[in-house]
């Protein structure tokens, strides 16, 4: 493996331990911290964390089938880890290492906490106004890749490869 190579492997790496300890550490900490539904103002009024245990997908979509999300979210992990040594840019290596640290820290929710293994309920926690669903470090990881793969491939980069001249 090239010198390169190896710095956007790394790279990757990285970042998705990085997402990942950050998702788990926000997590723990919010929940030693606060009861559920607890609110607690972070930025005034525009910020406010608020722990809930989501047992669905995304804005409470299939609500009573998480091990659905248990086994897609292990699928997507596993795709993400092999895509991970192909990435040509260090960019795309930083972008799946956010996707990897995403879905890595809502994967352990599924898998370790109550109700139990692969049922796990989701830690949230990350309240804005507008009666927007409650989220967490790894939803926001999560997003950045969906919003920066569109802007991506709108400028015309391929997946994980560099620029077309």
């Amino acid at each position: 493996m090239n010198q390169a190579k190896f710095g956007r492997l790394l790279a990757f790496l990285v970042t998705g331990w990085l997402v990942l300890a950050l998702d788990q550490l926000a997590k723990n900490l919010v929940i030693a911290n606060l009861k559920p539904g607890q609110s607690v103002p972070l930025v005034g009024d525009l910020i406010k964390l608020v722990l809930v245990y989501n047992d669905s997908a995304a804005f409470s979509i299939g609500f009573g089938v998480t091990w659905i999300f248990t086994i897609v979210s292990t699928l997507a992990l596993l795709t993400v880890l092999w895509f991970g040594s192909k990435f040509e840019t260090l960019g795309w290596s930083i972008t799946g290492g956010l996707a990897l640290g995403g879905i890595a820290g809502n994967l352990i929710d599924r898998l370790t906490r109550a109700p139990g293994f692969m049922v796990g309920n989701v830690v949230d926690f990350i309240s804005i106004p507008f009666n927007f669903p409650i989220f967490n470090i790894a939803d926001i990881a999560i997003v950045a890749v969906a919003i920066i793969t569109v802007l991506r491939i709108m400028a015309g980069t391929p997946i994980g490869k560099a620029a077309v001249k």
